[in-house]
């Protein structure tokens, strides 16, 4: 569907059900977060030839930011069931897809641990606040009242739906590794994402250092490395396969078109695997918001107690399930 909108005006808003999303045949579109609020913040310029709305593309996902034309512009739009079809017209396109899904989720784990970095700073032991702490935790508790006000989702929601058959069908690079294989190390740049089709995977910072920490151990049927990959970013953990005979296949970019022509529901298990992850990671940023909030209320009224200060000191980030 072909439209068509004037300077300034707003597309689709902050907390809308997605329900589509939109391809710029010209023009300009503005993206905003807390639009037409004193916290509003740009997040980007969308510019000819590039896609907008792209959560849509799994389920309909409540936007997460407001899309407003910065000049008279003109869109496409795509509804869900019209998916297919658009990346068998536009092969070319899954690559940006996928790169722009894997942006949202970059651009979200730094705010996530921006607010993570805050809640540990609220209570020091020395009891004396930084400065610039305090600035960080009104613009917390703006973007807390305003999500908020949307529905937030529900258990069914946010569980990850069963992908068998991930070793089905088409493949083009597949090997074993044995236990204790390092796949890849924090800090060297994404070059593929893998699949993991038989085994056990371990995602470790400072992996080999007295620091060493597991974040999370992935099984068969299961994606990762798609972020440093895609983004072309440097890999934020050491991945590590846990037992002989580790089996994974390796997607790099330039194999998503022949991947969708041969074996097209490999494309939409990576789409859903972004998709979850993008929609868990807001769940948890929620809730890391509201903790600040709920501190920020508390000093407000002088009723700050050892129960939020605990909650506070013994906070985790969970970057991963």
């Amino acid at each position: 569907m072909s439209l068509q909108f004037a300077k300034g005006q707003v597309i689709f808003r902050e907390g809308d059900n997605g329900e589509s999303f939109f391809v710029v045949d010209k023009g300009t579109v503005g993206i905003y977060t807390n639009y037409e609020t004193d916290s509003q913040q740009k997040l980007t310029d969308v510019k000819e030839g590039h896609i907008f709305g792209e959560m849509a593309l799994v389920d309909a996902f409540p936007r997460s930011a407001t899309a407003v034309a910065s000049e008279d512009t003109e869109l496409s739009e795509f509804k869900l069931d019209e998916v297919k079809g658009f990346f068998e017209n536009n092969p070319d396109k899954i690559k940006l897809i996928l790169t722009e899904l894997a942006g949202n989720l970059s651009r979200l784990t730094g705010e996530y641990n921006e607010v993570c970095s805050t809640i540990k700073e609220l209570y020091p032991a020395n009891e004396e606040r930084k400065p610039s702490l305090a600035d960080k935790i009104k613009k917390i508790v703006a973007n807390y009242e305003l999500m908020s006000k949307s529905n937030q989702p529900s258990a069914e929601f946010l569980r990850e739906t069963g992908q068998s058959g991930h070793k089905d069908g088409f493949a083009k690079k597949v090997e074993k590794y044995k236990k204790g294989t390092v796949i890849f190390r924090e800090g060297e740049m994404g070059r593929c994402m893998y699949d993991i089709h038989y085994g056990t995977i371990g995602i470790y910072t400072d992996y080999g250092t007295p620091k060493e920490k597991c974040l999370t151990t992935l099984y068969a049927d299961k994606f990762f490395g798609e972020v440093g990959m895609l983004g072309n970013e440097p890999r934020t953990a050491t991945a590590v396969a846990l037992e002989d005979n580790t089996m994974l296949e390796a997607i790099y970019t330039d194999d998503f078109e022949e991947l969708f022509q041969k074996n097209p529901a490999k494309i939409e298990m990576i789409l859903k695997h972004l998709s979850f992850r993008i929609r868990r990671l807001t769940y948890e940023y929620v809730n890391a918001c509201k903790l600040v909030y709920d501190a920020a209320q508390a000093e407000l009224r002088q009723s700050v107690n050892d129960e939020i200060k605990k909650k506070a000191q013994e906070y985790s980030s969970k970057l991963y399930d």
